[in-house]
């Protein structure tokens, strides 16, 4: 399972969604991978939609449909609406093992 995290520079959600994730990821994920998006052309090309964006084998799993690439803070939810920097402990467990079931 391939995770990468894309954000902007010096965005102060990475780290929240990293802590998150290292809770959470499944053995096979080696690594988090973090890639810097610095324009909204690289915003595109890696499909960030805000920062943080968690692809999960490539693929935003927190992305509405025909969400447009954004080189911006993003807002998450949670299940009671609140806003975060970042997908809830849960949020991501559920989003892993969702490619977990889609890869098997």
């Amino acid at each position: 399972m391939e995770l990468t995290v894309l954000a902007v520079p010096d965005c102060p959600n990475v780290e929240a969604m990293l802590q998150c994730l290292e809770q959470v990821a499944p053995d096979d994920a080696a690594r988090i991978d973090v890639l810097v998006i610095t324009d909204q052309v690289q915003a595109a090309r890696h499909g960030m939609h805000g920062s943080p964006t968690l692809l999960i084998n490539g693929t935003d799993p927190f992305a509405a449909p025909n969400a447009t690439a954004s080189v911006s803070c993003r807002i998450y939810r949670d299940a009671d609406g609140r806003a975060a920097g970042a997908p809830s402990i849960e949020q991501l467990r559920e989003a892993l093992q969702h490619a977990h079931q889609a890869e098997h």
